[in-house]
């Protein structure tokens, strides 16, 4: 399973039902490109516990904002609808899965 590209819709409902993992990027970011293969990779690792998205910045400028995002690559984690931890920039995946086991 890959990563899900996130609607507002979307994201709004998948954070308010379950805990989530949300990567804000955009298309013309070197280091989200970076990142991106590493969020597909969480994705396939944790297909079935927890779901792990990509919300473009400049597709959802709100959300992004709403959630104080200033620098991107930026990972944030959901449980309950709110912020547990965030991640500014560019990040291993074993220190990504690491941070997941406390949404499980």
């Amino acid at each position: 399973m890959s990563a899900i590209h996130f609607t507002p819709e979307e994201f709004n409902k998948t954070i308010s039902e379950s805990p989530a993992i949300v990567d804000f990027w955009a298309t013309w970011c070197g280091p989200c490109k970076m990142l991106g293969p590493v969020i597909e990779q969480l994705a396939d690792e944790l297909e079935d516990k927890i779901p792990v998205g990509k919300l473009d910045v400049d597709e959802c400028r709100e959300i992004a904002m709403e959630y104080g995002v200033m620098s991107i690559p930026t990972v944030i984690y959901f449980k309950n609808g709110v912020e547990v931890k965030r991640f500014v920039g560019v990040q291993t995946k074993e220190k990504l899965l690491d941070a997941a086991k406390e949404l499980e």
